[in-house]
């Protein structure tokens, strides 16, 4: 399923990598990092998470679409640094992401530590250069991009909680997974002026989601059909929604999961539309019904859900 804001998003990400990677600066940048910049984000995945901040910025009204693209941007930019950290040998050891060679694979892997930082602090700039005009909403979307990435509970917490001897499941996907999806609904909000409390619930669904989807696919798929390694979840031990209730039990919990995400959905001008786009990913997110057996039609079909 093709984003109704791709064209928003690879806009803003093709201006932001542009700028770290200095076009048109007076010094010039080191010319490899550079390229593993872009290497790093493009192509994409599927890009959900700054599909659910503007289409939440547009359900809240879009005053300020600069605004919103730059926070739809960040987002994007903070989860592919991750996923350059992830692959490296210290954490993955991953040879493949999106169907390419991972960064420290093709760049080497002090280039690959510089990436994933690089575009950290990137992801700031872009906030600070587009708020300008509204800098109380861009220092409070620096805020929330802040928590939702570091520490107790952001995506950093996340991995910490893999070298914990006991893990709370729950608190390790809500980290994990499930804050950038709370950054980005709680961003699309205050991009559009609007409160952010009120989106919580429903990024902390959607995020619980999709690590539940995450988990059936690192057992459902393979990795051709992934465009990343798959297995990884027993290979490395690490807590799964599959390894705690079976693979029905887990497709259970994630039809529960979504049909809450959606009653979750704040009262706002674009109610219903938000609605049917996060409608739409959850018929994509789920790959077998209830009491029905894994086949690899389903589980291929699944793996566009990446």
């Amino acid at each position: 399923m093709s984003s109704p804001f791709a064209p928003r998003i690879e806009a803003a990400l093709a201006r932001a990598v542009a700028l770290g990677q200095g076009r048109g600066a007076e010094m010039p940048a080191p010319a490899r990092l550079a390229a593993a910049l872009d290497h790093a984000v493009n192509p994409g995945g599927a890009r959900i998470r700054p599909t659910l901040c503007l289409a939440v910025a547009l359900a809240c009204g879009d005053d300020d679409p600069a605004l919103a693209d730059a926070a739809a941007a960040a987002l994007e930019l903070i989860h592919c640094a991750s996923l350059v950290h992830d692959d490296l040998p210290c954490f993955d050891d991953a040879d493949i992401r999106r169907g390419k060679p991972t960064v420290h694979r093709a760049f080497s892997e002090p280039l690959a530590v510089l990436t994933g930082d690089a575009l950290i602090l990137l992801a700031f700039d872009v906030l600070a250069r587009a708020g300008q005009r509204n800098p109380l909403r861009a220092l409070t979307l620096s805020g929330i991009l802040a928590r939702c990435s570091g520490m107790p509970g952001g995506i950093c917490a996340g991995q910490g909680w893999e070298s914990e001897p006991r893990i709370d499941l729950r608190a390790y996907h809500r980290a994990k997974t499930g804050a950038l999806f709370v950054a980005a609904t709680r961003m699309g909000a205050v991009a559009a002026g609007h409160d952010p409390e009120a989106w919580d619930e429903l990024g902390a669904r959607i995020g619980e989601a999709f690590q539940v989807a995450d988990d059936l696919r690192d057992v459902l798929c393979d990795a051709a059909a992934l465009g990343k390694p798959v297995g990884q979840d027993a290979a490395h031990a690490r807590p799964s929604a599959v390894a705690e209730m079976g693979v029905q039990g887990a497709i259970r919990h994630l039809s529960a999961i979504l049909s809450g995400a959606i009653a979750s959905i704040p009262k706002c001008p674009g109610e219903a539309g938000l609605a049917a786009l996060v409608r739409a990913y959850a018929e994509r997110m789920t790959p077998l019904a209830p009491g029905s057996a894994p086949d690899p039609a389903a589980a291929g079909a699944f793996a566009a859900g990446g």
